[in-house]
């Protein structure tokens, strides 16, 4: 029982860095544009224009940063997702496989939003500067944005967050009850082989919609509405399952407890 009591410690690390970036992505996808979009994109009289941006070698280069660590990121995402490396992982790692690859994702993203480079000097796709949309468009942003990170929430308490975290799988290690997945039922199985990003609506959301839209926050969201894009993969049936579980969670949500029947 003491080694397997010693993977604990390794799972708790694991969502405890996983859980303050999550923290970290909402203030950098979220919170940083909202608050602070118009002073870090700078003014009108400062912004290339989109060929002179091309020939801008400073912007090209933070351009160029910024598509690296996107790219890290991605490549760290999807090879560590492969059948190939989690077999490896699992082989070495055993049930810290799940734990090892949220905290490979965690330290991937804290890469790209640590050394992230804005672009001041670029040019922007859009910007809300002028009244009233310098007032009402921020607001509408950030209601959406509001929005979205509940829904996100939401979707990954129906996902079982324990498990995506990979807690759930050291705790059954630990009680000796085997795999979490062996207990799914055959529809679950299915939609977690399709589904690698429960929430692409809200992310989409999240990533599109800012009151200026700047030239590294365009590659931003860009890339990640490709990659996302990729790796969707839902159809109907999958959409039937997810709304059953999202039932019967409200429902077990909406019981009345014990004491309260009485």
């Amino acid at each position: 029982m003491a080694p397997a009591l010693l993977l604990v410690p390794a799972a708790l690390a694991s969502f405890i860095l996983a859980f303050g970036t999550g923290v970290e992505f909402v203030r950098f996808t979220s919170l940083r544009p909202l608050l602070g979009g118009i002073s870090e994109s700078g003014g009108p009289e400062t912004r290339h224009g989109w060929l002179a941006a091309l020939q801008d070698r400073s912007i090209l280069t933070s351009l160029a940063w910024d598509l690296g660590l996107l790219l890290l990121f991605v490549v760290q995402h999807s090879l560590m997702a492969t059948e190939t490396v989690k077999a490896w992982t699992s082989r070495y790692f055993g049930v810290l496989q799940r734990s090892l690859y949220v905290a490979c994702t965690a330290l991937a993203l804290q890469l790209v939003m640590r050394y992230w480079e804005t672009v001041p000097r670029g040019p922007v796709l859009w910007e809300a500067r002028a009244e009233p949309w310098a007032t009402w468009v921020p607001l509408l942003c950030f209601v959406l944005h509001v929005v979205s990170w509940l829904l996100i929430f939401s979707i990954l308490l129906v996902f079982d967050y324990a498990e995506l975290m990979g807690l759930k799988q050291v705790y059954y290690h630990v009680l000796g009850l085997g795999e979490p997945l062996a207990l799914k039922s055959p529809r679950a199985l299915r939609l977690f082989s399709h589904l690698r990003h429960p929430v692409c609506v809200e992310l989409l959301t999240v990533l599109w919609v800012v009151p200026t839209l700047g030239t590294d926050r365009l590659l931003l969201a860009l890339l990640l509405t490709l990659y996302l894009g990729l790796a969707h993969g839902l159809d109907q049936q999958d959409l039937r399952y997810l709304r059953s579980q999202l039932q019967r969670k409200l429902q077990l949500l909406s019981r009345p407890q014990d004491g309260e029947a009485e």
